[in-house]
């Protein structure tokens, strides 16, 4: 049975997102210059990948593995390192902390964040989302004095299927708030 069948999914893109109450996610979106649009549409078509390649096939989850490795080498401007928007962006992550959602786990790296959240009855995950994307950008963008486009506009969101899952996902994002800790302590 197709996702598109299934409630609570949905398309936005070429992504399929689950939005469904009570459900554990766990999101990344990037800055916009985080990966060049091109490096994924190149990656896309080398593993051909189409709109209906499933999450599941092991293409689609090559091209994750490639989109993590390339996130992690620090492309881009990097805007979330500087210290007033990263507060920006972790104070719009805990404002509705309990209310829409239940932040579970939180890491917030140079150029992208993950979050481990549950959603609350009533809240919409692409609402929720898009309100934190737009009120950071908002608010980044007069801080910094530009203009233009902070975030990706495609996020990635994976329901959490079981225990398992959600201890692998845990580990990922403990992993990578060690790697901050590490850049941080090379650049004090």
């Amino acid at each position: 049975m197709s996702s598109d069948n299934l409630k609570g999914w949905h398309k936005r893109g070429y992504l399929p997102h689950l939005d469904c109450d009570e459900v554990i996610q766990f999101i990344t979106f990037r800055l916009n210059d985080s990966i060049p649009k091109d490096v994924i549409t190149q990656w896309r078509d080398e593993l051909a990948i189409t709109d209906l390649t499933s999450r599941n096939a092991k293409e689609y989850q090559k091209l994750q593995e490639m989109i993590s490795k390339f996130e992690d080498s620090g492309y881009g401007e990097c805007l979330l390192q500087d210290q007033q928007v990263y507060k920006i962006v972790k104070e719009a992550f805990e404002y509705y902390d309990g209310i829409r959602y239940d932040l579970l786990k939180l890491v917030i790296m140079p150029n992208h964040v993950h979050l481990l959240v549950k959603q609350k009855p009533g809240f919409s995950l692409s609402k929720i989302i898009h309100s934190w994307k737009s009120f950071t950008a908002n608010e980044a963008n007069k801080y910094l004095n530009r203009e233009g486009t902070l975030w990706m506009a495609d996020y990635y969101d994976t329901y959490i299927r079981d225990d398992e899952h959600l201890e692998a996902v845990i580990k990922y994002i403990d992993k990578n708030i060690a790697m901050l800790e590490k850049i941080q302590k090379k650049t004090s």
